[in-house]
C-alpha cells in the first residue's frame, strides 16, 4: 500500500526502496520503520512510500492510501514551471552539466569581459531546487569533485549547500535563489586576478594567501554596478569570508554587521572546501569537517547555521551501517547526544565495540544507507 510518510507509524515494513535523486536509496526496502525514518522521509519531502498492509506485530495497518497519479501530476507541474528542467535528469546529471556550463561560461568571460548573469541564474536554478530538498546530497556532492577542476566544482557545489541550509532556516524561495547566486559569484575575483593560485600544486605561501584574501573585494567590484543583482547579493559576495569575531577578511567586520546571507555562504564554503579533494590535499570525512567546524570555528561561524548542517548530516540511528576512515565497516549501537558524530560502533570484522570518542583519529567516512 502507498502512504504518505506523515501517516507512517513505528512497526510499518517498507516493501520498496525509497529512492531520491541520489545513488543510494534514502531508506532501503525491508526496513522496519522507526521514528527516525519518519523524520528523514518527511525532511526529504518524499511524496509516498510503499509498505506492507500489516505491521510487524501482525496488526492491520489502517490509514489513507495515496494516489500516485496525483503526485506525478504535481511533479510534472513543477517541471513545467522550470523552463530549464531536463525531464528524467538526476541531481548528478544537473551537477555535471552545471560544472561544464560554468567552465565554458567563465572561459568566454575571460575573453569578452562580460558576465551573463541571466544565464548563470538559469543554469544553477534547477540544480539548487533539487539539492535544497535532499539532505543526503550534502554527503555526496564532495565525491563528485575533480581535483584538477576544483575551482569550478566549488563554484557549483557551494550554492547547493547554501540553498539547502537556507531552506532549513525558513528563507523563502526568492531569498534562497539570491543566496545561491551570491555563493556562485563569490570567487569571481580569484578567477579574474589570481587564477594560477587556485591551480597551485601545494600550500600557499603567506604572500600568496594575502593576495587570495583580496578576492572578495575583487568579486564585489566585478558585480557592483550590475542592476540585475540585489544589494543583499552584493554584500554577501563581499562578506563571505568574514567571521563573527572579526578574524575574517577582507574588512574584519563582525557580529551584527555580518549579513545573514554571508553567514550561510561562509558555512557552506568551508564545509565543501574541507570535504573536497584538492591537488595538494586529500578530502576529509564530512563528520570530521563538522567536528572541526563545531570546535575550532566556535565564535567565528554562526553556530545556528552549523547546527542546521550537523542535524542534516547526522541523521543515523542505532543499527545504521557505517564505513570508517580506515575502510572498516560497523554498526552503530549507541549514540551520545552530546557527541553525535562519535557513536559506539560494533565492528563487522571482529564484533569488537569501539567508542569513537576514544579514537580521535578515526571518523565515520560514509553512512551505508543500503
Amino acid at each position: 500500500m502507498k502512504v504518505h510518510p506523515k501517516d507512517l507509524v513505528p512497526g510499518c515494513l517498507l516493501i520498496k526502496d525509497v529512492s531520491g535523486r541520489t545513488v543510494f536509496p534514502i531508506v532501503p526496502k525491508n526496513t522496519v520503520i522507526e521514528p527516525i525514518h519518519i523524520k528523514i522521509l518527511n525532511d526529504f519531502q518524499v511524496p509516498y512510500v510503499e509498505v506492507a498492509s500489516k505491521l510487524v506485530n501482525g496488526q492491520l495497518f489502517k490509514t489513507t492510501e495515496v494516489d500516485p497519479s496525483n503526485t506525478e501530476q504535481e511533479h510534472q507541474k513543477e517541471e513545467k514551471e522550470n523552463k530549464d528542467a531536463k525531464p528524467g535528469w538526476s541531481f548528478y546529471d544537473y551537477y555535471v552539466y552545471t560544472v561544464k556550463e560554468t567552465k565554458e561560461l567563465f572561459n568566454q568571460w575571460e575573453q569578452q569581459n562580460q558576465l551573463d548573469l541571466v544565464k548563470i541564474r538559469n543554469i544553477i536554478q534547477p540544480l539548487v531546487q533539487i539539492g535544497e530538498n535532499f539532505a543526503d546530497l550534502l554527503m555526496e556532492v564532495h565525491h563528485y569533485t575533480d581535483k584538477q577542476d576544483y575551482f569550478y566544482h566549488h563554484i557549483v557545489a557551494v550554492p547547493v549547500i547554501a540553498a539547502f541550509l537556507a531552506k532549513k532556516l525558513k528563507y523563502n524561495k526568492n531569498e534562497r535563489l539570491q543566496i545561491a547566486l551570491a555563493a556562485y559569484l563569490s570567487d569571481l575575483g580569484m578567477l579574474k586576478e589570481d587564477w594560477h593560485l587556485y591551480k597551485k600544486d601545494g600550500v600557499l605561501t603567506d604572500k600568496e594567501f594575502e593576495r587570495v584574501k583580496k578576492h572578495p573585494v575583487l568579486s564585489y567590484r566585478l558585480i557592483e554596478q550590475e542592476t540585475y543583482l540585489s544589494k543583499d547579493v552584493k554584500i554577501a559576495v563581499l562578506q563571505h569570508h568574514e567571521r563573527l569575531d572579526g578574524s575574517g577578511y577582507p574588512l574584519g567586520i563582525q557580529h551584527e554587521k555580518l549579513h545573514p546571507f554571508a553567514r550561510i555562504i561562509a558555512v557552506s564554503d568551508m564545509f565543501h572546501a574541507m570535504t573536497s579533494e584538492r591537488v595538494y590535499r586529500k578530502k576529509q570525512s564530512p563528520f570530521k569537517a563538522i567536528e572541526e567546524m563545531l570546535n575550532r570555528q566556535f565564535g567565528k561561524l554562526d553556530m545556528k547555521i552549523v547546527r542546521v548542517l550537523v542535524n542534516s548530516i547526522v541523521f543515523f540511528s542505532n543499527g545504521t551501517k557505517v564505513r570508517l576512515t580506515n575502510s572498516e565497516i560497523g554498526e552503530i549501537v549507541f549514540i551520545d547526544q552530546k557527541h553525535p558524530t562519535r557513536p559506539m560502533i560494533k565492528m563487522d570484522k571482529d564484533h569488537e565495540i569501539i567508542h569513537l570518542l576514544e579514537h580521535k583519529d578515526l571518523y565515520i567516512e560514509e553512512v551505508l544507507m543500503n
